[in-house]
């Protein structure tokens, strides 16, 4: 800071001979203005912000606000590690350096220049994220609410520099969580991090000996029990096993077998590598959650009804199929109703890619299934030559009829995409019991629709299970709208903090957080620089 703050001081004080040069050479205006123009020649909407302005200068007037503009946006270059982004993208280094070494006029307005460049770009990747989406994943489907640089802009000229560039990023509670959790990491990655624990058993309660030390060390050291010198694996550290299994999105059975010590054993590194990744993801929401809204995070298997920040209601999810177009998308929509006894209006391509092989083979089989013309017409299996039927040519579309053994269950949850993605029931609820869920084709099947019916409900009706079950006893498909649309945002997070405090972490199933974190290494990321 130190180093900063003599920089400034003797640009400043450079500046002040310049300004003065300015006044007694009328034509340095053209010189000043040559290095602003040569700067921003690949910046248009910049560029045209100073011609509308007269080319006044922002970061290098010879006035008292410059100086904080300069010194605050240096200052938030220095630290832009803190928040998860890639320092030398802006090259605070080189500006340092130039504006320590300016002697001309010329220099001056090309400073100017890139003094604004670094600043927008500074402001929108703290705002709305690094990276676009889309071109990370295609699966990652986020509308990025994008502001253009006069945005930034006129938000540095209408306020105290000091406080703007404390405005800019995502004023969110998980945002200020992790931020806290970064520095915690930090900290203790510059203290030389975890050490690995060597097991080739599995570790249960009673057992003793130097791999339950170490274990429980590690749990010491991560916040999850007290300090102790026993050998011995007892109540305590059965508790604290549970409470780190369950944080780390394992059966809480307290018995450590391979999972729980792959789990111990991801390095500190990585987990810092996880919550910059949050970070960004939490970049890209913006404020766009609303007051009451479904969030469904992918990487936890779990689906929660979230109302003034607390969360109403939660449930445990299976999503899609880590294997090609299986896999669930990204993206934030606007459920508007259900269907109940829904029928289930199979995908063109299952039906040709899965079902009409079985068909060909035995024209009888898969009972459940019906295929309809093209006018909507019920069609008699017994009427159709399976034979010349392929991926080429199917003018049917194939259903499944209301039931307690339909694929949807007996209610899926609209928020219309175009993706096809939707919540639903399912009677394989077997499935829920496993500790990682991908088996759907995409969808998001719900373990307790009925109470997430009740839970959407409530705010419509004195009696929203009364009026579900009415719909559900009809045994016909009833389609129940909603007053009010809820926001429905799929999300994917690895690592999500706790409002009580601490963090928990999810593997990173579809490989995407990976993807995320190379994209931001490409860019200039260093975990160096953010330890």
């Amino acid at each position: 800071m130190k180093i900063i703050t003599r920089i400034l001081i003797i640009s400043f004080i450079a500046w002040s001979t310049f300004a003065e040069k300015l006044i007694a050479d009328p034509f340095s205006q053209v010189n000043l203005r040559a290095g602003l123009i040569s700067a921003l020649q690949h910046h248009p909407l910049i560029l045209d912000f100073y011609t509308e302005n007269d080319y006044e200068l922002i970061w290098f007037g010879n006035n008292a606000l410059a100086s904080q503009r300069r010194a605050e946006l240096v200052n938030s270059l220095q630290s832009a590690s803190f928040h998860g982004l890639p320092g030398k993208k802006y090259q605070v280094n080189s500006l340092l350096s130039k504006l320590s070494t300016s002697d001309s006029l010329f220099e001056i307005g090309l400073l100017e220049g890139l003094f604004m460049i670094a600043f927008t770009e500074y402001a929108s990747d703290l705002d709305t994220g690094v990276l676009i989406p889309s071109e990370v994943d295609t699966d990652i489907v986020r509308q990025i609410n994008f502001k253009d640089t006069d945005f930034y802009i006129q938000g540095l000229l209408s306020r105290n520099p000091y406080d703007y560039f404390r405005s800019l990023g995502p004023q969110s509670s998980e945002y200020a969580r992790l931020l806290v959790e970064y520095q915690k990491l930090s900290e203790i990655i510059r203290n030389g991090g975890w050490s690995n624990i060597a097991t080739d058993r599995i570790v249960r309660f009673g057992d003793s000996g130097d791999d339950v030390v170490a274990i429980r060390n590690r749990l010491f050291d991560q916040g999850y029990m007290p300090n102790s010198i026993s050998t011995k694996f007892d109540k305590k550290l059965l508790k604290a096993v549970q409470k780190y299994q369950s944080d780390h999105g394992l059966i809480p059975d307290g018995i450590i077998g391979a999972g729980t010590i792959l789990e111990l054993n991801i390095t500190a590194e990585q987990r810092l590598s996880s919550i910059i990744v949050a970070l960004e993801r939490e970049r890209w929401l913006g404020d766009t959650l609303g007051q009451r809204y479904i969030w469904v995070n992918l990487a936890d298997f779990k689906a929660k009804i979230i109302e003034d920040h607390a969360v109403v209601f939660e449930t445990r999810t299976v999503l899609g199929v880590n294997d090609g177009s299986m896999r669930s998308p990204e993206f934030s929509d606007k459920m508007e109703y259900m269907v109940v006894n829904p029928t289930w209006h199979i995908p063109v391509s299952i039906a040709k890619n899965e079902y009409l092989p079985e068909l060909k083979k035995d024209p009888e089989a898969l009972p459940f299934l019906k295929l309809f013309d093209s006018s909507g017409s019920l069609v008699d299996r017994e009427s159709i030559d399976f034979s010349i039927l392929g991926k080429n040519y199917f003018p049917y579309e194939m259903k499944q009829l209301p039931s307690t053994t339909n694929a949807l269950g007996l209610v899926k949850f609209m928020f219309p995409n175009p993706h096809n993605i939707y919540l639903h029931d399912t009677p394989a609820k077997d499935l829920f019991m496993k500790e990682v869920r991908d088996f759907s084709h995409g969808c998001i099947r719900l373990h307790e629709p009925f109470d997430f019916a009740y839970a959407l409900l409530e705010k419509q009706t004195d009696e929203p299970q009364s009026e579900f079950q009415n719909a559900l006893k009809s045994q016909e498909e009833t389609i129940i709208l909603l007053s009010k649309s809820v926001p429905v945002h799929i999300t994917y997070r690895t690592a999500f903090t706790k409002a009580g405090g601490g963090i928990e972490f999810r593997r990173d199933i579809y490989g995407r957080d990976q993807k995320i974190y190379d994209a931001l290494v490409e860019l200039g990321l260093e975990l160096s620089e953010n330890i």
